[in-house]
């Protein structure tokens, strides 16, 4: 694929929502079916959907697993690929996941906890695993970017070069569903300091960050949510400009 637009479906308690900076209190629900929102990104063209499953991500465990599932099977439906990531810490998760048809798993937490696990099953899955990167302040964030470490983003991605990921997915949780931008500098600093290609992640606010994007070396595409929900990106023109 060229560079690629994901739109995002983030569940909380089955419903779709977006989060203001990652915090789970500043959830804005915009959607009650995420199969019919699904349905929506796949009619207006999108070839691939980003889901996360918000409160797997803090309890380290599927808690959306029937909403995940609607949205994949309607995605599919009309040929998509779905990456799926929240709560995503063992072997089994991932292959469930991977069994239940999705394109790409998405693990974070488990890239920064257990390393070795992450090296195995995307070694065993080679192009199937995406390593989340979330970074408050330049330091990888974990648990539903409720913790920040002390790992560098960089140094966190250095680590999976050699272990057939399929890409690095790098959230500013500090733009996450703000509005803000993409912080454009931070993302290419990334994908200067390592070999693997790298997805942008939070703050999307327009036109203009996908015009950021585009072509520029080692970015493979950019997560939009919150923008296409309050109607600031059509995704259509976002998808066109993609190429």
């Amino acid at each position: 694929m060229s560079f690629i637009v994901f739109p995002a479906i983030d569940l909380k308690g089955g419903k779709c929502v977006r989060l203001a900076e990652g915090d789970m209190d500043r959830a804005t629900i915009y959607a009650d079916d995420p199969g019919a929102q699904a349905q929506v990104f796949s009619d207006a063209g999108a070839r691939a959907l980003h889901v996360v499953d918000l409160d797997g991500a803090f309890a380290g465990a599927s808690r959306n697993g029937d909403g995940v599932a609607a949205a994949i099977k309607a995605f599919k439906a009309s040929g998509g690929r779905v990456q799926v990531g929240g709560g995503v810490r063992t072997r089994a998760d991932v292959e469930a996941w991977l069994t239940a048809g999705v394109w790409r798993v998405v693990m974070g937490t488990a890239a920064l906890e257990n390393a070795d696990l992450v090296r195995e099953v995307a070694r065993a899955y080679p192009g199937r695993i995406v390593v989340a990167v979330d970074a408050r302040d330049g330091f990888v964030a974990t648990r539903g970017w409720a913790t920040r470490s002390t790992v560098a983003v960089a140094e966190l991605a250095q680590r999976f070069e050699d272990a057939g990921v399929a890409a690095l997915l790098f959230t500013d949780v500090g733009r996450d569903g703000m509005l803000k931008g993409v912080n454009i500098d931070a993302t290419l600093n990334l994908a200067a300091a390592t070999t693997l290609p790298v997805i942008a992640s939070g703050g999307v606010a327009g036109l203009e960050d996908i015009r950021a994007l585009v072509g520029q070396p080692g970015i493979e595409g950019v997560i939009t949510g919150r923008a296409l929900y309050d109607g600031r990106l059509d995704l259509r023109e976002a998808l066109a400009l993609a190429g």
